[in-house]
């Protein structure tokens, strides 16, 4: 959803910027299998016999707290037909403890701190709940999922033990509950004006070297103007952070918002620094390259979205980085009435020298924490069958998403749609009622995850296009689990931002040219001085210690 991506870039790359490039020794189903204790006087509520497929229903009335992130674009309501809803299917009563957007994670850890935290804890991104496994304040959820049979079914289904198992801490357990997908889903990519390549002759490029020759005609064509110009420099650590991320997928490596200072390194068997990579350097020489012969306007790195779009609506450019919303509500309707002729459209991620290879394309999402106070409750059993069912069923996952058939939207023939009088985005303009804001449904703390055919279920066609090309290529394992202990995490931490700003720092010298390549080993001396080496060992000595104790 467009909005939150917007107001929360530090989310998305949290979300898509730990899990890293190759093989992983799985270390395990989605099931632990319990934890040895005793549930039996925990099942108040709770259904005798649950399956996978069945309607969850509480055996008397209940009620369970539940954080909940407040979306400008659509404020909370108590009116809503999601919460009536929930408790006419459920027969479970949710309170939400509404936390305005911008204040979400502050008042989370707050709230978790003070021991007032509510039973229920969504829309957290991985790694953040890391700093509330040591307090014992959030609850080990890989003992419990043996109590969620859709859950279980989708990791099994889908293969996601890998994914679990990269988010698993140095006890072996993992704390999150997470958005579960059964294929990555790629966000961004660069845009280009398709009827000026149409006028000089020029097919859209399929590789980062026809990029670079598509460049070079158009500034031929118009030498006074920059063929790119470049947007989301602002409010990041790495300057034109989406380029970086879907140009880094050609060289093998995160960068950009995607970019951790670890990644594993297949070949090697080891972790090693991102942003000492020779694939890391080649990505700069690529961009360095384009700003050098002025077929990247430097300005891309510093300027506004809006300046960079205007430049764009002025044809002063004629390519921008995009996602599939920005595409069609930013760029072409503010192009086709402001430039007679003009289209634009957004390619797949161009190829380099990795391949047909996705990185980005993470198949977990944000997920839920569960307070350890809930485990005290005669409840238990019943919230967790609950959760299994809203979050994880098909079912549950239709209903948070497009609301109640007959009600909200039609379905047939595979196709849903939105009742007449509905819009979802922008998609009806003129309708009086908006799914999100007057139904609270299609929810960012309900709504994530889920099978292709759902997730692709209210795409545009520019963006099913887009999603169907990114799908056949290969996506790259994640990397091998790497948990390390809350002495070595707070050591970590320390080194950490010092040497992820003096990527990002040296990173944009280099592109711009304010730095010779030259300086490359220099570059690298520096980075050690900053404690690279000793940071990259205690990964690879976390590494070690959890291939043997639970590989």
């Amino acid at each position: 959803m467009k909005n939150e991506g917007q107001l929360s870039r530090r989310q998305i790359l949290a979300a898509a910027g730990f899990i890293g490039l190759a093989t992983l020794t799985g270390c395990g189903s989605g099931d632990d299998g319990g934890d040895g204790k005793d549930l039996s006087k925990k099942q108040n509520g709770a259904m005798k016999e649950y399956r996978v497929g069945q309607q969850f229903k509480a055996t008397k009335p209940l009620s369970f707290s539940t954080l909940h992130n407040d979306n400008p674009g659509y404020p909370m309501k108590t009116s809503w037909l999601f919460w009536k809803e929930v408790t006419k299917r459920t027969g479970i009563t949710l309170k939400p403890v509404d936390v305005p957007l911008v204040d979400y994670e502050k008042k989370r850890s707050v709230l978790i701190g003070s021991g007032d935290a509510p039973l229920l804890i969504p829309k957290t991104y991985h790694p953040s709940e890391v700093a509330f496994v040591s307090s014992g304040a959030i609850l080990a959820v890989s003992d419990y999922v043996h109590l969620m049979p859709n859950f279980q079914a989708k990791v099994k289904k889908w293969k996601l033990e890998p994914e679990l198992d990269s988010i698993r801490q140095s006890d072996g357990k993992y704390y999150l509950l997470p958005g579960l997908h059964e294929r990555p889903k790629s966000g961004y990519s660069l845009s280009l004006r398709t009827d000026v390549l149409d006028k000089l002759g020029l097919s859209l490029p399929t590789t980062w070297d026809e990029v670079y020759d598509v460049f070079k005609a158009i500034k031929e064509e118009y030498p006074d103007r920059y063929p790119f110009s470049d947007r989301w420099s602002t409010n990041t650590t790495f300057a034109v952070g989406a380029l970086q991320s879907y140009l880094g997928q050609a060289y093998g490596v995160k960068a950009g918002w995607t970019y951790d200072n670890i990644s594993f390194d297949s070949t090697a068997k080891k972790f090693v620094f991102t942003g000492a990579r020779d694939e890391y350097r080649g990505m700069i020489e690529y961009l360095r390259k384009l700003v050098a012969e002025k077929l990247m306007d430097p300005e891309s790195f510093t300027q506004t979205d809006d300046q960079a779009i205007q430049k764009l609506l002025g044809e002063k450019s004629f390519a921008i980085s995009a996602n599939p919303q920005e595409l069609v509500q930013s760029y072409r309707y503010d192009l086709t009435r402001q430039v007679k002729g003009a289209k634009i459209e957004m390619i797949p991620v161009p190829l380099g020298p990795a391949g047909p290879v996705v990185l980005d394309g993470i198949r977990l999402e944000n997920g839920l924490m569960v307070s350890s106070k809930a485990l005290k409750s005669e409840n238990f059993v019943a919230m967790m069958q609950f959760v299994d069912w809203l979050w994880y069923s098909d079912e549950g996952q239709q209903f948070c998403k497009w609301g109640v058939e007959g009600v909200t939207y039609t379905y047939s023939g595979g196709q849903y749609k939105l009742k007449d009088g509905i819009t979802l985005m922008g998609s009806d303009p003129d309708a009086p009622k908006d799914l999100q804001k007057d139904y609270g449904f299609f929810n960012g703390v309900f709504t994530y995850g889920g099978s292709w055919a759902l997730v692709s279920s209210n795409f545009s066609p520019d963006e099913q296009k887009f999603q169907d090309a990114m799908a056949q290529r290969e996506q790259l394992p994640v990397a091998p689990a790497h948990p390390l202990q809350s002495v070595e995490q707070e050591q970590a931490s320390l080194w950490d931002t010092p040497l992820k700003d003096h990527v990002a720092q040296n990173t944009l010298q280099f592109i711009l040219g304010k730095r010779p390549m030259s300086e490359w080993d220099a570059y690298i001396a520096e980075l050690k001085a900053k404690n690279m080496q000793q940071y990259v060992d205690l990964h690879n000595k976390a590494y070690e210690r959890f291939k043997k104790e639970h590989g």
